[in-house]
């Protein structure tokens, strides 16, 4: 289908921004050479490839769109030639490095030639993606001469889009996919059925979409769903761009849509209706109840009739049990299979779908959370919750898709999860032995869209998508965070070419301290290469005439700097506030005997934030040598509170690192330094303050809700750089 592709290459032309370096390629190349001089694409050049290979012939074709679209009009022939005829370009498997396996490809750019050559049409496709991305740099009428020798460095390259909270038209789902394959990400995880809407049909339950596509009512009402003419459509989109649909269809949990039609799935009988809110509801699929298992065989049937890939995800995330504990059904159910608890039960339901889909000549494919209870026998388990999923479940020899909401949750805010973090993400495990590495199969960026409706969604995920692309596709020895910025600014140029809405991240402050005791010199780079920043101070805001950063900025009182990035096409980034404040150094805490070790506090309860200690009854005290984890008695639902003192030992500015999964704060004497509360996935808030040589009064408090345990405070100081602050500068106050 080609007019997509071709409005896509075409919304922005070449005329309309600045050129740039069209070899500076993302995902990077794992060998990329440039010899100088251009390849021209004049009228008459004829894009040749190997006959009799309907795949081949589908990648040539779309490389003649994507040259097209550029002003190139490039005539095909098949050809047995091994070598391009002068002038021209070809496309070929024969002769081709078997050591590039199933994806990979070389390409040789020459004055008079251009030979792409890859074991397979997948390599070859991919490929082509490279000389999109140089047309899309570039003014479209040559290429730039280069040997490019490339291949990925995990098999599973993806990204989930949610078309359940919010539903997506068609036609985006398909740029969606476009966007996708132009980053060589070869896998579309298509978020399907959910709490809040039911978007595929399923002709034998049509109540499916009549009620469970749509929520709401009025102004309010929300709707859509796809039909199954329209998902085959968008299959073989995707297949002819090299790119495998996976569908999600969720069980047992989130599943109120299914139930809102169908109520007697459930333990209580319903009524339900389809939820306005998101969160997550306590009525589920009932476990003890064989029409549920019919009923799900009978969605699945159809959805693999759709689609073709290998895996059916089936979710299996976040699935209170309060309904199961209390439903005859279920608890029957459990006596009879000789099931300890609900977790178990959970683990019956998984493996019931399991053995379901291998009827159907399919795989599973279940969030972490389908570890609990015991994992079914040949499950691939998708780790979020951190990556403790992932190791567990290599160890245990089952193969793992990695998405932890650290580095790959698109959903989450760029101040939470930022370009540079995206980037910093490292697929295997440290804990995995070379061959428990091997079950990484890669892993995925996802898009939740409870809070991203269609429009929003470029700017959630991108760049940071194009940093997991990278991630997934290039060698780990070739990450380089200055590189791939460098590349980026290239990058920037086709997702402005392409229409896509990106989010631009502000200018980035290096200078970590904000307080200072004479003078500090303040820091700026612009978030994209070749970018430039303007600043103000005493401003929260930045004004076109502002001044142009050429240095650092030397400020000898307490002053707010403001600064945003200008682009080379003419965008605008959001503005970056820091507020730099002169302090006179605060004193140490002086008299009282103490003792190695912090106290520490342990209370259990659910909060959503940091509680006040005062109101709380603790369950155990303890002394500790650290600020960590290991006073806790369980994994969800507690609080934690460390008091004593912390020696420094030397008179200056100390910054303070506090990394927390959920939150965490961070107090010197009364004063709240660094402020890291709320529920939230492992992050790091930092803070600064002026301490004389000596020790000084703190406390910590971290607050536990579920899913991963992160604590760990760093600090750096005069003459101390970034590190774990050590056990010995802790102390407590004894009597």
């Amino acid at each position: 289908m080609l007019p997509i592709v071709v409005a896509i290459l075409a919304s922005c032309s070449a005329e309309a921004l600045p050129e740039v370096d069209p070899l500076m390629i993302v995902p990077k190349p794992v060998r990329l050479e440039s010899s100088g001089g251009t390849f021209p694409l004049a009228d008459g050049v004829t894009l040749f490839f190997s006959p009799g290979d309907g795949d081949l012939l589908n990648v040539a074709k779309r490389l003649q769109e994507y040259l097209a679209s550029a002003g190139a009009k490039v005539s095909l022939r098949a050809t047995s030639d091994t070598e391009p005829p002068a002038r021209n370009i070809l496309l070929t498997t024969h002769g081709a490095d078997p050591s590039l396996g199933d994806e990979g490809y070389e390409m040789i750019i020459e004055p008079d030639r251009v030979l792409l050559r890859a074991p397979s049409a997948t390599g070859l496709f991919w490929g082509t993606q490279t000389i999109r991305q140089m047309l899309l740099a570039s003014d479209g009428r040559t290429l730039p001469c280069s040997r490019i020798w490339d291949k990925p460095r995990f098999q599973w390259r993806g990204s989930l889009l949610d078309c359940c909270r919010h539903f997506m038209t068609k036609d985006y789902v398909k740029r969606y996919i476009d966007l996708l394959a132009l980053h060589k990400l070869n896998v579309f995880h298509w978020h399907l059925t959910e709490d809040q809407g039911w978007r595929i049909e399923i002709e034998r339950y049509p109540e499916l979409t009549r009620i469970g596509a749509w929520r709401g009512d009025g102004a309010n009402r929300h709707e859509g769903f796809y039909t199954q003419r329209e998902v085959r459509e968008i299959v073989e989109y995707a297949a002819q761009r090299h790119v495998m649909v996976v569908p999600e269809i969720e069980m047992p949990g989130h599943s109120m849509a299914a139930l809102a039609c169908y109520p007697e799935l459930s333990c209580t009988g319903g009524p339900f209706v389809v939820p306005t809110q998101w969160g997550v509801f306590a009525d589920v699929y009932c476990a003890g109840n064989d029409q549920v298992f019919e009923f799900l065989e009978n969605v699945l049937r159809e959805v693999v009739q759709i689609f073709p890939a290998p895996y059916v995800h089936i979710g299996g995330d976040e699935v209170p049990k309060t309904r199961w504990q209390k439903c005859p059904k279920c608890q029957e159910r459990m006596r009879n299979e000789g099931l300890k608890d609900e977790h178990e039960l959970q683990s019956y339901f998984i493996r019931r779908a399991e053995r379901m889909l291998a009827g159907l000549n399919r795989k599973l494919i279940g969030w972490d959370e389908i570890l609990e209870g015991g994992l079914a026998p040949n499950a691939t388990v998708q780790s979020w919750r951190g990556m403790e999923g992932a190791v567990a479940a290599a160890k245990a020899g089952h193969d793992v898709i990695v998405s932890p909401t650290t580095h790959c949750y698109l959903d989450y805010g760029h101040d939470r999860t930022s370009l540079q973090q995206a980037y910093s993400f490292e697929p295997i495990p440290p804990d995995l032995t070379p061959e428990e590495a091997k079950h990484v199969l890669g892993g995925e960026g996802n898009i939740w869209t409870e809070h991203a409706p269609q429009e929003a969604v470029d700017e959630r995920v991108y760049p940071r998508l194009s940093a997991l692309a990278e991630v997934f596709w290039s060698p780990k020895e070739l990450k380089d965070w200055q590189d791939f910025t460098t590349r980026m600014g290239a990058h920037y140029h086709r997702l402005d070419r392409m229409g896509v809405k990106y989010y631009l991240e502000p200018p980035r402050f290096l200078t970590d301290d904000e307080v200072f005791t004479d003078s500090i010199a303040v820091e700026i780079e612009p978030s994209v290469h070749g970018g430039t920043i303007r600043y103000s101070l005493q401003s929260d805001s930045v004004l076109p005439d502002a001044s142009r950063y050429r240095e650092p900025i030397v400020i000898t009182e307490t002053t707010t700097v403001a600064a945003v990035t200008d682009t080379p096409s003419g965008r605008v980034s959001p503005t970056a506030v820091r507020t730099f404040r002169k302090e006179t150094l605060r004193d140490p805490d002086a008299g009282a005997r103490d003792a190695p070790g912090l106290q520490v506090s342990y209370y259990e309860g659910q909060w959503t934030s940091v509680p006040s200690v005062s109101s709380e009854t603790p369950l155990a005290h303890g002394i500790v040598p650290d600020v960590d984890l290991s006073f806790a008695k369980r994994d969800h639902d507690f609080f934690l509170s460390f008091d004593g003192y912390l020696t420094v030992p030397e008179d200056g500015v100390y910054t303070f690192y506090l990394t927390s999964d959920d939150g965490g704060v961070l107090w010197f004497g009364d004063r709240l330094l660094v402020n890291n509360d709320g529920l939230h996935p492992a992050r790091t808030a930092t803070g600064s303050i002026t301490l004389r040589a000596g020790r000084h009064s703190i406390t910590i408090g971290y607050v536990q809700a579920g899913g991963a345990m992160v604590l760990e405070l760093e600090y750096k100081g005069p003459g101390i750089p970034r590190q774990r602050i050590p056990a010995k500068a802790y102390s407590h106050l004894v009597p």
